[in-house]
């Protein structure tokens, strides 16, 4: 009985039928996981890419202008969203504004716009990078939010805030009016 036990064991330590079954079986979980993992980490990455154009887009289109008007507005804004495709724009917040420079340096709000979000107030004083506009002189900042949510909701549950600010000199006056 003893000697068939050790037959049995020597033999179960020479087999080797099932290895790459068991390898197999204890990497593919991880493996899958790994897989979905970078297919939703390059998902928010390419959220986060189009809300940084968004915010080009549209301080862009802003910046080529002399006067903008509500028609305007609302044109830029449906660039914004497209911008966004193939994303779903329902958590979409777009913000126009127009910066200005005073003798002092001062950078204050001369006009703003949202869409989803509540528009800057007239003289509200907001902080640009340091250098970014002279006195006297303005910047359009485009501000776009978007409230990401992972498709798979397994490997990011939690909804991710994705921001951009983007700041754009105006191209063909000193500042872009607002009718």
């Amino acid at each position: 009985m003893m000697r068939r036990f050790r037959s049995w064991l020597t033999r179960l330590a020479r087999a080797e039928e099932g290895v790459s079954a068991v390898e197999f079986a204890l990497i593919a979980p991880l493996m899958i996981l790994f897989y979905f993992g970078l297919a939703e980490l390059s998902q928010g990455y390419m959220a986060q890419r189009r809300v940084n154009h968004a915010a080009a887009a549209i301080a862009d289109l802003v910046a080529q202008q002399q006067a903008v008007n509500n028609q305007d507005m609302q044109d830029v804004f449906l660039v914004g969203g497209l911008t966004m495709a193939p994303f779903p724009t329902d958590t979409l917040k777009l913000r126009i504004s127009s910066v200005v420079a005073d003798s002092k340096g001062v950078t204050k709000v001369a006009w703003s716009d949202g869409s989803h979000i509540a528009a800057r107030t007239k003289d509200e004083v907001v902080k640009v990078p340091a250098g970014l506009v002279s006195a006297g002189a303005s910047v359009i900042m485009a501000e776009v939010e978007y409230d990401y949510q992972s498709t798979t909701r397994q490997v990011m549950p939690a909804l991710t805030k994705l921001k951009h600010t983007y700041y754009l000199a105006p191209r063909l006056s000193q500042t872009v009016t607002r009718k």
